[in-house]
């Protein structure tokens, strides 16, 4: 059978997502020339590697083992070409960074300016995944650096601490909740609320309503936690966003956050890596001083 490094990746890509679309998405094919890959690898290694159904695919156990080896295929090919990279002059170089929405709204931004005004050569490729996707994209080798939080496993990945988040309730300043302290968010999951337009806090919030046998009432959608806030000052609904958000909007807006006592609403977010020995040198100047800025960053947001 002959797989070339484009079918690798897509296949690892439509794993990872657990979508042909999303995985054809990911790495830059159409759907039907993914799907015609993706089944004349089939046809050559004689046996299913998919499953399809109505919720989306899922690795066959010949398929789980392909992808065993194509990501270590695809670590290979990323180590080779760092050093090359090494040997070339003015080389542009590009990083994957998978991080969860308050790592890239709230911390990245601040943290990555530095390092990449000081590094004109290396672009970021910044993708937004949940905790649990991105620990799946490293070990399957889609992502070199990820964002994590202390909510999933990370066995064989190397981890460095990052920022702590916590999420908070915003309301109006008058409301009859902003003389609490703290809340559970079952006790207020059959309020009116605003969401964010996509991401991956939504997707847990509305995820946690499902665990707690409801479903969020929200009434608008925004692109930006500032968004929320905004509108929660004028009594549209519930929002909840970082409590970093909360202290900044304050300033200017009407509004009292009030602290989610639940323990998943505390989160310690951790820079996630594979072992040293396979990052390209970049990737190593990348990850070591986003943990170096860790102290600083917890000092001046307490």
């Amino acid at each position: 059978m002959r797989f070339d490094f484009t079918d690798l990746r897509l296949f690892l890509a439509v794993v990872e997502a657990g979508s042909i679309t999303h995985g054809a998405t990911a790495i830059g094919l159409s759907l039907p020339a993914a799907s015609e890959r993706l089944r004349a690898m089939e046809a050559a290694s004689g046996v299913r590697l998919l499953e399809r159904g109505r919720r989306g695919v899922a690795p066959t156990h010949a398929g789980e083992a392909l992808a065993h080896h194509a990501a270590l295929v695809q670590r290979q090919m990323v180590q080779m070409r760092g050093e090359l990279d090494q040997h070339a002059e003015g080389l542009r170089t590009i990083i994957r960074l998978m991080a969860p929405t308050a790592a890239i709204t709230e911390f990245l931004p601040g943290r990555l300016a530095p390092w990449m005004a000081a590094n004109p050569h290396t672009d970021i490729d910044l993708q937004e995944r949940q905790s649990a996707q991105i620990v799946r994209a490293l070990t399957a080798g889609l992502t070199q650096i990820g964002i994590i939080s202390d909510t999933v496993s990370t066995e064989g990945l190397l981890l460095r601490p990052f920022a702590i988040d916590q999420l908070v309730v915003v309301v109006p300043s008058g409301h009859p909740l902003a003389a609490r302290k703290t809340v559970l968010f079952a006790d207020i999951v059959h309020e009116d609320f605003i969401g964010l337009a996509e991401g991956a806090l939504q997707d847990n919030l509305d995820g946690r309503a499902l665990i707690a046998g409801a479903r969020l009432k929200t009434r608008i959608r925004t692109r930006t936690f500032e968004g929320i806030c905004r509108m929660a000052a004028e009594g549209v609904g519930f929002g909840i966003v970082p409590a970093t958000t909360a202290r900044n909007c304050r300033g200017f807006m009407k509004i009292v956050a009030v602290r989610l006592a639940d323990d998943w609403a505390t989160r310690r977010f951790s820079i996630c890596t594979l072992d040293q020995s396979g990052m390209t040198p970049a990737v190593r100047a990348l990850a070591e001083h986003l943990a170096s800025t860790h102290d600083k960053f917890s000092m001046a947001r307490s």
